[in-house]
């Protein structure tokens, strides 16, 4: 056994690896608290999981073994079966030290539709359903190059802008950019046409599009409409600076992408370029510690991020992965090449992985200290594990009402995809009734979707917060599972201390350490997203919008509102008795008092 396993745990571990077969599986270690916190494979499950508590071990995955208090295996009847288990399993346990191989990234993508009209338009390649009549072109990396071009496309060609199916032509057929395919009878011939040259540039005949562009600039400034002509200059470098980027020394038009990996000092650059019609249209780099084999860490990332993306035609990849594994895992032809423009291409996604690492090296250790680093150092002070921190924060709308606001940090990293909004009921309107609404709601509903709990609770106060959670915490039989912790500000209202939530002891936190700045970092977040969330609301300034807020006006009263008044100021003026013969006498009482609060603030 090696050093980083304790030793009350050897004697118990010794035997149950002397009984791992040597077959093919995956593996899954756990931590003390029977939590998964990392999912691997093998081709033989004795040696590979044997290697973690009996060989020379470093880095990350010396602190994975630190960790590791049991494991458990399920055997398959190949290598492949154990990659696509170890797939499934990192989705379904979101293990601690597999979670960097995640990427959830969903890149742009320019789509033409023939049907029913013809559009352009910049689409994420997640929020699509694959129909027939539907062409895709991408991914683009840069947003803002799928942008411009739709743009640029909608600006040369007239078609459909507009949402829905107006009964009457719109602004757009009214300026030319519009053919009016909504109540008109159109030239088919001329759509084909306009179809062709589209397609054709989005496939990488851009000389019809550049000589279109400097045609209608020439017009514009024959016309003297300077500004026009000026603002399709500058599509015109734009475009030329993306055609300038986009060459590489390849003349085929294959749809294909180019994978190769760089790995020094523990860390894994993983580089992937996207080719598209023989133009390099994008590229993207994933730095990562290395927890388990390289190979494995590289194969498991690149089939997930392969998962949610548009497959190209083929991958270009190194001869060291196992390039018959991933062509069955992803149903993509990986292919290696040892010679000509296609090697060159791979030797320079490796250039790339190996320029980037090297470029990011210090800023990663700096960024794990911030993250992790702190993470462990608020696990040693409150003595506890933690993997999940949710935070919350109040804040009133206009004076009267509230709304709140939770960050989840996993981790030490934010994870913005689990934060959430709340609207508080009118009724209440201080922090402490506040925080034990938002919460209850909050876990009420985790309990009942089963959802993950975090380990920790941080609010943005003192004893009154910490007391509502802990109310709300004890009704729903969860105060043993999660800690709660308030961050104590000065008389300056500068965060100043961290107060545990059941001993209200006041842990002195020195203010140069990283846990220091990460506990700010996240009272910050949560700070920021609520007041956001609050002004989201504010900017909203239809009464539509406005009467949402509203309990007890749903869809029906709000349109007779809408229909009768039209107005905010109009809603205010009326009396209490005349808006009683649409809505309840509360809800009027409420509405009145909401909408007064709502003009007096705007007025400000």
């Amino acid at each position: 056994m090696n050093k980083y396993v304790n030793s009350r745990r050897c004697k118990y571990l010794e035997e149950k690896l002397s009984l791992v077969p040597h077959l093919p599986g995956s593996y899954q270690m756990r931590d003390e608290e029977n939590t998964v916190i990392y999912v691997g494979k093998a081709k033989d499950l004795h040696n590979r999981v044997n290697s973690y508590f009996h060989n020379d071990i470093y880095g990350k995955t010396a602190k994975l073994v630190s960790n590791i208090y049991d494991f458990t295996y399920i055997i398959t009847s190949s290598e492949y079966e154990a990659f696509l288990l170890e797939i499934n399993l990192i989705k379904k346990y979101n293990p601690k030290y597999n979670i960097l191989l995640r990427d959830d990234k969903s890149y742009p993508y320019i789509e033409y539709t023939r049907y029913p009209y013809p559009m352009v338009r910049e689409v994420r390649y997640l929020s699509i359903k694959k129909k027939s009549g539907r062409y895709l072109f991408g991914p683009y990396v840069n947003g803002t190059a799928a942008r411009k071009i739709v743009e640029l496309l909608n600006r040369l060609y007239p078609l459909k802008k507009c949402q829905g199916k107006p009964k009457e032509v719109c602004l757009y057929y009214h300026l030319h950019e519009c053919l009016g395919y909504c109540v008109k009878q159109v030239d088919e011939e001329k759509v084909n046409q306009m179809e062709s040259e589209i397609l054709s540039f989005l496939n990488g005949n851009n000389d019809l599009i550049i000589n279109k562009l400097k045609k209608e600039m020439e017009i514009q400034a024959s016309n003297l409409n300077f500004e026009e002509a000026q603002e399709l200059k500058e599509y015109l470098e734009y475009i030329n600076v993306i055609l300038e980027k986009q060459k590489i020394d390849i003349q085929d038009l294959v749809s294909r992408d180019i994978v190769n990996y760089y790995v020094d000092n523990g860390y894994l650059s993983i580089q992937i370029f996207f080719t598209r019609n023989g133009k390099l249209i994008g590229s993207t780099n994933k730095i990562l510690p290395i927890t388990d084999n390289i190979k494995d860490d590289l194969e498991s990332y690149i089939t997930m991020f392969y998962e949610k993306k548009e497959h190209p035609h083929e991958i270009l990849a190194p001869l060291d992965l196992d390039l018959d594994l991933l062509t069955k895992a992803t149903n993509i032809p990986f292919i290696y090449v040892s010679r000509g423009p296609k090697k060159k291409l791979i030797d320079l996604a490796r250039e790339n992985a190996k320029i980037n690492l090297e470029n990011n090296f210090k800023e990663i250790q700096k960024n794990i200290e911030r993250t992790e680093g702190a993470n462990e150092e608020l696990e040693a002070l409150l003595g506890r594990k933690i993997h999940r921190i949710e935070s919350f924060d109040n804040s009133n709308l206009f004076g009267s009402y509230a709304v709140s606001g939770m960050v989840v940090y996993i981790d030490g990293r934010p994870a913005k995809n689990e934060y959430r909004k709340y609207k508080v009921s009118l009724d209440v309107n201080d922090d402490f009734h506040t925080m034990k609404e938002v919460t209850y709601r909050r876990y009420f509903r985790a309990l009942l979707e089963h959802s993950e709990l975090p380990d920790v609770i941080l609010v943005d106060g003192g004893k009154s917060q910490i007391r509502a959670v802990n109310e709300t915490l004890e009704e729903l039989k969860l105060k043993d599972k999660i800690k709660v912790c308030g961050l104590v500000k000065n008389d300056k209202h500068m965060t100043n201390d961290l107060m545990d939530g059941d001993t209200l002891e006041i842990y002195n936190i020195d203010r140069t350490s990283n846990l220091f700045h990460y506990l700010t970092r996240i009272q910050d977040e949560v700070h920021r997203f609520t007041i956001s969330y609050h002004r989201e609301l504010r900017s909203k300034g239809s009464l539509a919008s406005i009467l949402d807020n509203i309990d007890g006006i749903g869809k029906v009263r709000r349109t007779e509102l809408l229909k009768k008044y039209g107005s905010l100021t109009k809603i205010n003026n009326a009396s209490i008795d005349e808006l009683s013969e649409i809505i309840p006498n509360d809800v009027a009482i409420n509405l009145k008092k909401y909408l007064s609060d709502y003009l007096n603030s705007k007025n400000k």
